[in-house]
């Protein structure tokens, strides 16, 4: 039975290769540097000065907090302002984290979304990682920054 499942994992590994080789014959290879796309990305850029803004709030709340503890003579009033703090702080908390998720989900999506786009428009059929690129292929990081940050792109509503 392994036997049998290794046979058919190298045997699609083997067609896989045939396939991409094939391909590769047909310049229709691209490939995009993730991180470099990202950090060029107007919208990233704003996107996580947001989120670090909200952090930053966060810090500040934590800070303000502690200076009105310490201005606390009683200990039953310690305790209830301690949790008073820990669930406002937990509900900011969890706002701050939907909103990172919710931002970094929709540059993501752009970023793929444009790739899609770009890759079409360059009749590319494949298009992966640069990572994975040792030699050959076209670069297409720098047209998926220009469509991103250009008035053609509106990103798909979700």
């Amino acid at each position: 039975m392994k036997k049998l499942k290794a046979l058919l994992v190298s045997s699609a590994v083997v067609l896989g290769l045939g396939a991409l080789s094939t391909t590769a014959n047909a310049q229709t290879i691209g490939y995009v540097n993730y991180k470099t796309v990202e950090s060029n990305y107007e919208y990233a850029k704003s996107a996580y000065k947001e989120i670090d803004t909200k952090y930053l709030e966060l810090q500040q709340y934590l800070m303000d907090k502690e200076k009105q503890y310490k201005n606390i003579d009683s200990p039953i009033n310690k305790k209830n302002f301690e949790d008073q703090v820990q669930k406002d702080f937990k509900l900011k908390n969890d706002e701050f984290d939907k909103l990172k998720l919710k931002r970094a989900q929709e540059v993501e999506s752009n970023i793929l979304q444009a790739t899609k786009a770009v890759a079409a428009d360059k009749k590319i059929d494949i298009v992966l990682d640069y990572r994975v690129i040792f030699t050959g292929g076209v670069d297409l990081s720098q047209d998926v920054i220009n469509y991103l940050n250009s008035p053609r792109f509106k990103p798909a509503k979700k």
